[in-house]
């Protein structure tokens, strides 16, 4: 390099900080990813020791109801469970509840629950996914506002609804029926699920969706083989929430499927047993241990979908 003819020394010219390059010493650090910085600091020492505390400290009274639900009357009556972790152990108790011969028996109510949790999971799934989709990529008047009032539909309490939403299914005579526990569950269940589905939708980069209408692809054809393929983990969560809560709840079906032994579903059963056979403990360890079951195996099975799905949308980098 020359300057009128003469050319110019630049050995001992120094790099301006942070020039030339994204890591040298004399620039300023990279921030480190929101992720990545979580994750050191969730794998430390003290983060593990407490995770298992705290695990431990949760999964112990579901191990004493365990063990309770294998020891008979008079084990249960004259010691703790903690002393019988050698037995002796008995089968009897599952006998009793799962025997659909015997009057004492919940068969007939797990069928009930998954009767009532199985609509009540496709539904709003089904529901909110269109909706999303809508928010997400469709243009219409009112959108933005529109989307923050059913966001905004998740700040009221339940129990505020119960009462006017029974008085409409009496009206529609519904009431004490499969229909009304579905309806309730899919109206309560909708505003999250249009939220998180939402989220998801919108990382998803533009310029595949208008690749797709470049190839002349519709709103429905993109909807159904380009977003719901994609859509698998937030699907997956909110179905596991979902199947969870409604699986769980006492409170709805009490409301809207009434005292009928034919719309009841297991946790109904479980109160009615703690009032009329709350002698009987041994009946009651086995029958609750049972309604533990099946969600624990939905959410063992998809669990690596429900934090990929929660997280969808909430943390970049």
């Amino acid at each position: 390099m020359t300057v009128i003819g003469q050319p110019l020394d630049i050995s001992g010219v120094q790099p301006a900080p942070g020039a030339g390059g994204s890591g040298g010493s004399g620039g300023s650090p990279r921030r480190e990813p929101v992720a990545a910085a979580a994750r050191r600091r969730l794998s430390r020492p003290w983060a593990t020791l407490t995770a298992i505390v705290l695990a431990a400290l949760w999964t112990l009274p579901t191990f004493g109801l365990l063990v309770t639900s294998f020891r008979d009357s008079q084990a249960i009556n004259t010691s703790g469970w903690w002393t019988a972790l050698t037995g002796p152990f008995t089968l009897d108790n599952y006998r009793q509840v799962l025997d659909t011969s015997n009057t004492q028996s919940l068969a007939p109510f797990v069928v009930n629950s998954l009767v009532i949790t199985v609509p009540s999971v496709v539904l709003p799934v089904f529901l909110a996914t269109l909706a999303a989709y809508a928010f997400a990529w469709m243009r219409f008047r009112g959108r933005d506002i529109l989307f923050v009032a059913v966001f905004a539909l998740q700040v009221v309490p339940i129990q505020v609804t119960l009462i006017p939403l029974l008085q409409l299914f009496v009206g529609l005579k519904v009431a004490g029926s499969f229909w009304a526990v579905w309806l309730a569950h899919t109206a309560f269940g909708l505003p999250l699920a249009v939220f998180l589905l939402h989220n998801f939708m919108r990382e998803i980069p533009g310029d595949i969706i208008e690749a797709a209408r470049v190839d002349g692809a519709g709103h429905v054809t993109i909807f159904f083989r380009l977003m719901l393929p994609m859509l698998k983990p937030a699907l997956a969560a909110f179905g596991i929430y979902q199947f969870l809560w409604v699986w769980n709840d006492l409170l709805v079906a009490l409301t809207f499927a009434g005292s009928s032994n034919s719309v009841a579903p297991m946790t109904v059963a479980l109160y009615n047993m703690t009032g009329t056979r709350g002698s009987q403990w041994y009946l009651l360890s086995a029958g609750a241990f049972v309604s533990i079951l099946v969600p624990m195996v939905v959410f063992l099975s998809l669990q690596k979908y429900f934090v990929r799905g929660l997280l969808a949308g909430s943390i970049k980098g």
